[in-house]
């Protein structure tokens, strides 16, 4: 494997286009998962394995991973599966999914209308699938959403996530993510939620997942980096958003994510042209222009120009 001192999560064919006003196919899935396990991302978000009638564009998790376990390159990368409670843990299972990612909600209010239940509840959930998953062979990891903002609720308490990161960690997840839900984080949150939650979890591995609503997004990745964080999702083209939480635009672009790392130093292991490539043909499907920018822009410039 390539070098890298960090790893990009590619989540693209789940957070990416679970709220896209277009309806991409399997087949289109498919080809995106595949054209970004070429570009070198050896981990992705696949789909959700959640209600079909309140997340539509989700409704075909299952073929998407038969339709990826048919696929020579099957093995290019790991799928991650998002699940919400366990009859999504119980799809997921049944699939050919490498992980599940179980999502913990740090404010009531976007717990309920994300999922139904209490923020409490939601990490209850974590606490009974993680066996479930591990006595099944799969990997673990478990996002805390709004980690730095809640839609509805305002300013989420610093010790409340750092409290749900401690039963994350006691229930023995490989991987906690902290996720800025909503974009309205800057750089001084996530270094000292980043801290906080470390120093609370111990040898846990952690992940990050920031949205660019407020144009924060880049900084704060870079910000997470600096603190430890080895894991960061990205989205190709800079697509997605959160069905249940107002204005909540746009992860940070995998290739615009990719070219800020590489230039500040930090290897990452992906191939930038193959990344731009695959976002342009995203943006043909879709049938629109993506927010990314250096698939606009390009890299950083030969100095042959005319």
């Amino acid at each position: 494997m390539t070098e890298r001192d960090v790893q990009v999560v590619e989540v693209a064919a789940r957070d990416g286009l679970q709220n896209d006003p277009a309806m991409l196919s399997t087949p289109q899935k498919v080809e995106l998962i595949a054209r970004a396990a070429a570009a070198g991302i050896d981990r992705q978000e696949v789909a959700s394995f959640v209600n079909p009638t309140r997340v539509p564009r989700m409704a075909d998790a299952e073929a998407v991973l038969e339709a990826l376990a048919a696929r020579p390159d099957r093995d290019a990368s790991r799928f991650i599966g998002l699940v919400l409670n366990p009859r999504g843990f119980e799809r997921a299972v049944a699939t050919r999914v490498d992980e599940v990612n179980v999502v913990a909600v740090a404010s009531d209010t976007m717990a309920q209308r994300n999922q139904g239940m209490t923020s409490d509840q939601s990490v209850a959930v974590v606490e009974s699938v993680v066996p479930l998953a591990r006595a099944a062979g799969l990997g673990t990891s478990a996002t805390i959403a709004v980690s730095f903002g809640c839609p509805y609720e305002g300013a989420v308490p610093r010790e409340r996530v750092v409290a749900i990161a401690e039963r994350l960690a006691a229930a023995g997840v490989d991987e906690i993510a902290v996720a800025d839900t909503i974009g309205v984080a800057v750089p001084a949150d996530v270094r000292a939620l980043v801290r906080e939650v470390r120093a609370a979890t111990g040898d846990v591995r952690l992940r990050a997942h920031f949205h660019n609503t407020r144009n924060t997004g880049y900084a704060n990745a870079l910000a997470g980096f600096e603190e430890g964080v080895r894991v960061l999702d990205a989205s190709l083209g800079g697509i997605g958003g959160c069905p249940f939480a107002p204005k909540a635009t746009g992860n940070i672009a995998t290739e615009d994510l990719v070219y800020l790392l590489e230039r500040s130093g930090v290897r990452t292991g992906l191939d930038l042209d193959a990344l731009v490539a695959a976002s342009d043909w995203l943006g043909e499907q879709l049938g629109r222009p993506t927010p990314a920018l250096v698939s606009k822009a390009g890299g950083f410039p030969s100095g042959d120009a005319a």
